[in-house]
């Protein structure tokens, strides 16, 4: 697996601790010191925008998948290496995850939800092979790592999704565990 391209799903806000928007700048700062290359919703907000500016700022590159009503709203980031404009959420996801190798999925709301649920059901159908990890800052996504493990127990998904979901508590973990991943593969 050769994850140049690692799509992050996350925030269009920064949350109420700093440490969010932190690990979202750690995680940039890793990616551009790996040669990782950022596919994101191409919003110039919240943890999208910190992600963008750090890796704009350090010569990375920066790929932004976004529908035409968002950059009619103003919340697009024209700044960055290419911008794709699609005309529905759907295409962007579509385009986003053609493009990229791997996911990480960073703390962010509903639509950080629909994304992972998306590629996670995508992955369960075998409509791609792409790693997915999720990074629990701070327990951030305990609840859902227990959910998913409440949809097992109950028998509405097989326990083998368990093994298309990776959480881990650091950027650092995040980076090593994609970087261990493109060595074996």
């Amino acid at each position: 697996m050769k994850a140049k391209k690692l799509c992050v799903f996350c925030g269009s806000r920064v949350g109420n601790d700093p440490i969010y928007a932190q690990s979202a700048l750690d995680l940039a700062q890793l990616m551009v010191q790996n040669n990782f290359s950022l596919v994101y919703g191409g919003g110039s907000v919240g943890i999208m925008g910190v992600m963008a500016n750090y890796l704009m700022e350090n010569n990375g590159e920066v790929i932004g998948v976004i529908p035409h009503f968002l950059m009619d709203q103003e919340v697009g980031k024209i700044d960055i290496t290419q911008l794709i404009l699609t005309n529905t959420m759907h295409e962007r996801k579509a385009q986003m995850a053609e493009i990229a190798d791997a996911f990480a999925i960073l703390p962010g709301s509903i639509g950080t939800m629909d994304e992972f649920f998306e590629i996670l059901t995508w992955r369960q159908l075998g409509l791609h092979q792409k790693p997915i990890v999720l990074l629990n800052v701070n327990g951030y996504y305990n609840s859902l790592q227990n959910l998913i493990q409440q949809f097992c127990q109950f028998d509405f998904i097989d326990k083998s999704v368990l093994q298309y979901i990776h959480f881990t508590n650091t950027p650092n973990e995040l980076i090593e565990y994609l970087l261990l991943l493109r060595q074996t593969h």
